[in-house]
C-alpha cells in the first residue's frame, strides 16, 4: 500500500486541495487505511470524474480504490457480474460486450468505477426507461467505519443511504450488478432538430417511450424565437439483422477512438461567448433535420468526449463548473425560466444537455426524480457566475427540484434540505454507523452532510 501527500481536485478543477492519497491493493489494506484515518477522516475515490469536491478531503485521507479492479465472476446465462468496486465501466465493456452483455446504465464517460457509480447513483440517457445505476445493483460489500465488511442487499436502509450517498457510509469493496443483453456493439440512432425549447419538450414527451436512450444537446446561447433550440439524439442497441455484412463478422467488437490530449495550458478566454456561439451555430446547422437508423459505435453514442484525453483542460487554469438540476413534471415553466435566464446571461456553454427522468430510485440522496434535467458546463472564471448560479439554485428549489451532488462544488447548505427531503434520515443513519465521522469529504463538510 502506497501513500503520498498530493494535490487533489475534481474533474472541474475548481477547488484543488491537498490530501494524503492512499492506494490499497487488497481489502485488508483498505481496512487498515480506514482504521488509521486521522482526525480529518477519509473518503473513497475512484477515477476522479466527480466534477466538484465529493472525492476530496483537504488535510485528510483519500482512498484511491482503483487498484482493486478484479472481475470475479460473470453469469453469462443469468446476466450478472460480480466485480471489485474499483473496476471501471470501460473495463466492464471490454469484458462483457463480447459475451453479449452491456452495463445497465452509463453516464457521459465510461471512465468511472462501479463504486463511484453506486456512490453517485449515476444516471444515463436511459433513465426514463431503466432508472439509475443502483436499480441494477443486487448487493454490495461495504467496509464501514468500525472495520466490518457488511453484505448490503437492495431494499435495506443501508443500501438506500449508500446509493447516492457520495461515499459517506463506507467503502464499497465489491458489487453484483444485473446487465443489459445486446446483440451487437453498435447503436441504431435517430437524430432530429428542434426549433426551440417548447418544440423540444413536445418531441420528448410524445415519443421518448419509443427509445431506450434519449438526450438533447441544447443551445443555451440562442435567444428570441430560437431560445432552447436543440439537436435530439435517440436510439437503441442495434439488432444483428440491422448490420451490414462486413460488420456481422465481429458484431460484438468493442472499438473506441482516441484523439490527441487537450493541452495542459489553454489560453484564457478561448471559450468566450463569441467562440462558443460560433460553435453552437455550426453544430446546430450541421445536424440533420431528420435522420433515422444511423449506425454508431457505442463509444461515439455514449462517450464522445472520452476520445479526447483530459478534455477538462480546455476551460483553462480556472477550470469549469458543471451545473445540473432537475425539476419535476408540471414544472415546465420553471425550466423555461431557467433556460431563459441562462440565455439572457449569455453563459458560454457548448456542453449542455436536456433529458427526461423516469421513476425515481429509493436512494435517500439519489439525484433523479421524474421530470426534466438540464446539465451545462461553464468556465469557472465567468464574472458573476457564483451569484448567478445561486439565483438558479433558488429557482430550482422553489420548483421542488434539486441539484446533482456529484457535480456540485458551490451549493449553499441551507438549500439542501428543501432539495433532498430524506436528508435527515441520511444524517441519522450516518451518525449511528459512523459516530466518529471517519468518512468525511470536502463536500460533506461544506454541506454539513
Amino acid at each position: 500500500m502506497s501513500a503520498d501527500t498530493v494535490p487533489v481536485t475534481g474533474w472541474g478543477r475548481t477547488a484543488p486541495t491537498v490530501a494524503r492519497v492512499i492506494r490499497p491493493r487488497t481489502f485488508q489494506e483498505a481496512a487498515d487505511a480506514v482504521r488509521d484515518c486521522g482526525v480529518r477522516g477519509g473518503i473513497p475515490r475512484g477515477l476522479g470524474r466527480a466534477y466538484g469536491d465529493a472525492a476530496q478531503n483537504a488535510g485528510g485521507d483519500v482512498l484511491d480504490m482503483t487498484a482493486l479492479d478484479r472481475v470475479h465472476a460473470i453469469d453469462v446465462d443469468g446476466g450478472t457480474v460480480l466485480c471489485d468496486a474499483g473496476v471501471s465501466l470501460h473495463r466492464l465493456m471490454e469484458v462483457l460486450l463480447p459475451l453479449g452483455w452491456f452495463v445497465p446504465v452509463t453516464p457521459g464517460t465510461r471512465y468511472v468505477t462501479v463504486g463511484g457509480a453506486i456512490g453517485a447513483d449515476i444516471h444515463g440517457k436511459n433513465h426514463h426507461v431503466s432508472g439509475s445505476f443502483a436499480r441494477h445493483v443486487l448487493s454490495f460489500e461495504l467496509l464501514t467505519a468500525d472495520g466490518r465488511v457488511r453484505t448490503v442487499d437492495r431494499g435495506t436502509p443501508l443500501f438506500d443511504a449508500t446509493a447516492g450517498g457520495m461515499g459517506l457510509t463506507g467503502v464499497i469493496l465489491t458489487a453484483t450488478v444485473r446487465l443489459q443483453p445486446v446483440e451487437t456493439s453498435l447503436m441504431s440512432v435517430d437524430t432530429e432538430r428542434a426549433d426551440d425549447l417548447d418544440d423540444l419538450m413536445a418531441r420528448l414527451t410524445a415519443t421518448d417511450h419509443r427509445y431506450r436512450y434519449s438526450v438533447a444537446w441544447i443551445d443555451l446561447l440562442a435567444r428570441g424565437a430560437a431560445t432552447g433550440r436543440a439537436v435530439l439524439t435517440r436510439g437503441d442497441h442495434a439488432p444483428l439483422d440491422a448490420l451490414p455484412d462486413r460488420a456481422r463478422r465481429e458484431p460484438l467488437a468493442f472499438r473506441t477512438s482516441r484523439l490527441p490530449a487537450a493541452p495542459d495550458l489553454v489560453p484564457e478566454g478561448l471559450l468566450s461567448r463569441t467562440t462558443v456561439g460560433l460553435f453552437n451555430e455550426l453544430w446546430y446547422r450541421r445536424a440533420p433535420r431528420l435522420r433515422r437508423g444511423e449506425l454508431q459505435r457505442i463509444s461515439a453514442f455514449f462517450h464522445p468526449l472520452d476520445g479526447v484525453p483530459h478534455w477538462n483542460r480546455i476551460y483553462g487554469r480556472a477550470g469549469f463548473v458543471q451545473y445540473q438540476f432537475v425539476v419535476g413534471h408540471g414544472q415546465e415553466d420553471a425550466l423555461r425560466r431557467v433556460v431563459g435566464r441562462i440565455s439572457a446571461q449569455r453563459c458560454p456553454s457548448f456542453l449542455a444537455v436536456l433529458k427526461r427522468f423516469g421513476e425515481a430510485d429509493p436512494g435517500w440522496l439519489s439525484f433523479p426524480v421524474p421530470g426534466w434535467t438540464l446539465a451545462l458546463d461553464v468556465p469557472a472564471g465567468l464574472p458573476g457566475l457564483g451569484t448567478f448560479l445561486d439565483g438558479l439554485d433558488e429557482e430550482v428549489a422553489k420548483a421542488g427540484g434539486r441539484v446533482y451532488l456529484a457535480k456540485d462544488s458551490r451549493l449553499r447548505p441551507e438549500l439542501l434540505a428543501a432539495m433532498y427531503p430524506r436528508l435527515d434520515d441520511f444524517r441519522a443513519l450516518r451518525a449511528e454507523l459512523d459516530p466518529r465521522g471517519v468518512f468525511t469529504s470536502d463536500l460533506s463538510r461544506r454541506l454539513t452532510l
